[in-house]
């Protein structure tokens, strides 16, 4: 199926469930879409152990014609990262930053080392081989809290301010850190070499200061042009092809693309909108963003929901998931905890502040990405199963009761 027609049917998909879910389901948008997706998806496996078995390899055909971690890495999330920058105060964030800058750091590796040792444990105990090296690359892409999932969830969460910088900084940041965390661990799993840590300093520098200080020269670049022009069509248009660009030439200069967006979307919509826009401007960038945003959240969450097709549906694997949920959340707890109790001491905090991040730190679509651009195999399939099986407890349970956490806390 070519590129186009694959488009038409997500889109058309994406319209039809958003329908459903608005007339029937009255679910936040993207939770509605995806289960209605997941409930397509195990009524397509049931017809096809039903003996239909026709229907269930075209649609395994059709998904295995996308490349998700190409769709999503390289083409929606430059998009959404922008549309989700754009709507964050600097000056909110910048009162924040030591948390955020902590929690997308140290918060990303102590939760990697704490998952994959206790994803080991659980695995061998139930017979499931998975060498370490492997549940420490399942650790790096599923510690990462989901920007896509975690701010559209915020819109419907009433969390104190400061907290709802403190989540959204976080996760606008963190899962740059946590793809060079997943790039170092892929590199040894599968190539067998143990790097230098001057090697790991210099990925990390390269990636994630280079992305940063290309963010700023775009942004800067971005401000200047949309300063010198009042017309609105041609500065969506500039916004547009920095995101597009930008993002292009952050990958081929290999720093993090998404931390360069994230910045670039921090300095239009602060900087940008307040000095370099006029009223009408503002209002039409607003909205197509808006619009961009809810489109591929949309197909995206479409997409998580019917790649479950693809999924090796074995029972040990899912007692894997059911198992290792928890533990997820428990590293979770540990790593957003320890830096916040120690820093408890020269600053305040929200109350219940730890449970809220642990609970509202969802994963998505990022860790379904990196788990399916690693190579085919035995590893691949366990680690599928149990970042899908994490990803929609995370979106369905954890999206749907975040709101309810935070008035009981208050």
């Amino acid at each position: 199926m070519d590129i186009l027609n694959t488009a038409a049917l997500l889109i058309s998909l994406a319209a039809l469930f958003s329908y459903l879910n608005y007339r029937f389901v009255r679910l936040p948008n993207t939770i509605g879409i995806m289960i209605i997706s997941l409930v397509i998806s195990l009524a397509l496996l049931l017809i096809g152990k039903a003996g239909w078995s026709g229907l269930i390899q075209h649609a395994n055909s059709f998904l295995r014609s996308i490349d998700f971690h190409e769709t999503l890495m390289d083409g929606m999330l430059s998009f959404l990262l922008f549309a989700g920058a754009l709507h964050v105060n600097i000056n909110d964030l910048k009162q924040q930053r030591w948390v955020i800058g902590i929690l997308a750091t140290f918060g990303v590796i102590t939760s990697t080392f704490i998952i994959g040792t206790l994803a080991w444990i659980v695995l061998n105990a139930l017979n499931i081989s998975l060498p370490y090296i492997y549940c420490l690359l399942f650790g790096a892409l599923i510690s990462p809290t989901d920007p896509i999932a975690v701010l559209g969830i915020l819109k419907n969460a009433r969390v104190a301010k400061t907290l709802e910088t403190k989540i959204a900084g976080e996760s606008l940041f963190n899962d740059g850190i946590g793809v060079v965390v997943f790039i170092v661990i892929a590199g040894i799993a599968t190539t067998g070499m143990e790097p230098s840590f001057g090697a790991i300093g210099l990925l990390f520098l390269q990636e994630a200061i280079g992305g940063l200080v290309f963010g700023l020269l775009l942004g800067t670049l971005v401000y200047y042009a949309l300063k010198d022009v009042d017309n609105y069509q041609l500065e969506v248009l500039i916004t547009l092809a920095v995101v597009m660009g930008g993002y292009a030439l952050a990958t081929i200069m290999h720093v993090s693309g998404p931390i360069a967006i994230v910045v670039t979307g921090l300095f239009v919509g602060n900087h940008g909108r307040s000095l370099a826009m006029s009223e009408k401007t503002r209002v039409h960038l607003d909205n197509f963003w808006e619009l961009i945003d809810g489109i591929l959240n949309a197909v995206l969450f479409v997409l998580i929901g019917l790649e479950v097709l693809l999924l090796s549906l074995k029972t040990e694997y899912f007692l894997a998931a059911l198992a290792i949920i928890p533990l997820v959340l428990f590293a979770r707890y540990v790593s957003v905890g320890t830096p916040i109790l120690l820093m408890s001491r020269s600053r305040r905090f929200t109350p219940g502040v730890v449970q809220i991040m642990t609970w509202g730190g969802l994963r998505g679509g990022i860790s379904v990405a990196l788990a399916l651009s690693l190579p085919l195999g035995a590893e691949r399939e366990v680690i599928l199963t149990l970042t899908y099986a994490i990803v929609i407890f995370s979106i369905v349970v954890q999206g749907l009761t975040i709101s309810r956490m935070v008035d009981e806390i208050r």
